[in-house]
């Protein structure tokens, strides 16, 4: 059985998110799409809210499980008995950081591979960061997000 961890903050889950997601779910046996828990990183939105949004947004998908972690993501990755981790690219630029950690990550744990799956074109511009400003200054995210995503924004008072 081929596993694989996909982490993140997920701060909230993008539609570009969830196209890796679909994608590595076709991939592979199973995807663990795992929620960094990092204090020194401030999220917009409580860890359960985004362990929700989450499992709402990739409920239909019987071999995706939804898990949070701290520590290593090497660590957590041989917990989890996967093979590898999967990163989201969207540009060129990306590549260069996840490039490091990837090479990193290997250091640490020879065993654990790196898969890099582009996003779609669509979803090529789209983060997080992008769908919380546009949220707050009262744009329409509704193409950008899952629906219980743009829901959940929408409850919290977040355009």
């Amino acid at each position: 059985m081929k596993k694989v961890v996909y982490p993140g903050s997920f701060d909230p889950i993008t539609n570009g998110h969830l196209d890796v997601i679909e994608r590595a779910a076709k991939i592979f046996d199973e995807v663990v799409v795992a929620v960094i828990r990092n204090p020194e990183k401030q999220a917009q939105f409580p860890l359960a809210d985004r362990l929700e949004m989450l499992k709402q947004s990739t409920g239909r998908m019987k071999n995706v499980y939804i898990d949070s972690f701290d520590g290593l993501l090497v660590d957590f990755v041989e917990q989890q008995k996967a093979g590898g981790v999967v990163r989201g690219l969207r540009a060129v630029s990306d590549f260069d950081y996840e490039f490091q950690m990837a090479i990193t990550n290997r250091r640490m744990a020879p065993d654990v591979e790196t898969i890099f799956l582009m996003t779609d074109y669509h979803f090529s511009y789209l983060s997080s960061s992008l769908v919380k400003q546009i949220a707050k200054l009262g744009g329409d995210i509704t193409s950008l997000v899952p629906a219980p995503v743009a829901k959940y924004l929408t409850s919290k008072g977040v355009k």
